[in-house]
Formats: structure tokens, C-alpha cells, sequence
């Protein structure tokens, strides 16, 4: 996957000044695919020269004008050519995985400190993941088609999140104990 296929998934719900795209994309489809501000300006150029989005000035009083995006045609042709094809699993890019690999060159507390870091971090994605479940999908059985596809989306991105809490703690819980142990004198017989 691009950015510009999560860009097009994006305007496929409707048209956008590039900052309201911004605000939407991170309210959305950013929980799953990352991009900053500026990355999703460069691509925006990119795929209005493609054609696959086009671009309509819209006049406001008192503020600057501002160009009002959406997908064309041959951009809901791209996008859909490209859900069609096979997906194959994205490789992670963890820090902390790293880190813990590499965890015995410091001090098991330090691991301990970043696995509690990552755990209050998790817990607050999970916290937004369920209150946009229940200010939007209260009744995930009167969900339209969209509505329904959004919700599996939702629904993986909890999944996930209580996978890593559940992970977590059983890390910490390993480490503590293994300190603990560690941290207890040795008898001779």
C-alpha cells in the first residue's frame, strides 16, 4: 500500500480542503497508516497530476481561498483496481521489539520502565478506539455497507491494542518476576 491509495480511501468519503483531508485522514485512516502533513501535501500534487484527484477553488470573505479536493473517475478506477489485488502482510516497525531484543545491554528496570511507557500508551489508543465505537457504531447491525467496513477496520484496531496490553503484561510480569529472582542472595549447600 502508498500513501496515495490511503489519500484516495480518504477523499472516497467526500471532498476536502488539503488541511480538512489532513484533520480527516489522522481521524481515520491515519490510525492505521501513517503520514505527516507535509507528506500528504507532496502526494496530493502528485496524484492531481495523475489525474486522479481534481482540484476546485472555492472564494471565502475574509480568509484566503481554498481549493476544495476530491477523487475523480479514473481515481476511484486506481483505487479500486488496487483493493482488487492480493494484499500481502506489512512487515512491523517496532521500536520496543528492537529494544527488547537488544534489552541485555542495560538494565532490566530500563526495559521495564518502556514496556510500562508502551502499556499506558496502548491503553489510551485503545480508550479513543472505544469511544469512537460508541459515539459512532453504537449499533454496528444498522451500519450501511461503508459504515460496516469502517467498523471491521475499528474492530482490528482494538483487537490489536488489547493484544498488545494483553502482551504487556505478561512481559512485565515476566521481567519483574525474573528480577525478582535475580535480585535473590544465593545460598551455597
Amino acid at each position: 500500500m502508498s500513501l496515495s491509495h490511503a489519500i484516495l480511501a480518504t477523499l472516497s468519503n467526500g471532498c476536502y480542503s488539503g488541511y480538512d483531508l489532513s484533520k480527516q485522514f489522522a481521524g481515520s485512516v491515519g490510525f492505521f497508516w501513517y503520514a505527516t502533513q507535509q507528506q500528504i501535501y507532496r502526494e496530493l500534487g502528485k496524484l492531481e497530476e495523475q489525474c486522479y484527484l481534481s482540484a476546485e477553488l472555492v472564494r471565502q470573505e475574509n480568509r484566503p481561498d481554498k481549493r476544495v479536493l476530491s477523487i475523480t473517475a479514473a481515481g476511484k478506477e486506481y483505487l479500486r483496481e488496487w483493493i482488487m489485488q492480493p494484499g500481502t502482510i506489512s512487515p512491523i516497525k517496532d521500536d520496543l521489539l528492537v529494544k527488547l531484543f537488544a534489552g541485555h545491554l542495560v538494565d532490566r528496570q530500563m526495559i521495564l520502565i518502556e514496556l510500562q511507557h508502551h502499556r499506558t500508551q496502548h491503553q489510551a489508543t485503545l480508550n479513543t478506539y472505544r469511544e469512537i465505537e460508541r459515539q459512532f457504531f453504537a449499533d454496528p447491525a444498522q451500519c450501511d455497507g461503508a459504515g460496516e467496513l469502517r467498523y471491521l477496520t475499528l474492530l482490528n484496531g482494538i483487537q490489536v491494542e488489547n493484544g498488545w496490553l494483553n502482551w504487556c503484561e505478561q512481559a512485565i510480569a515476566m521481567l519483574e518476576n525474573d528480577s525478582r529472582r535475580e535480585a535473590l542472595p544465593t545460598t551455597s549447600q
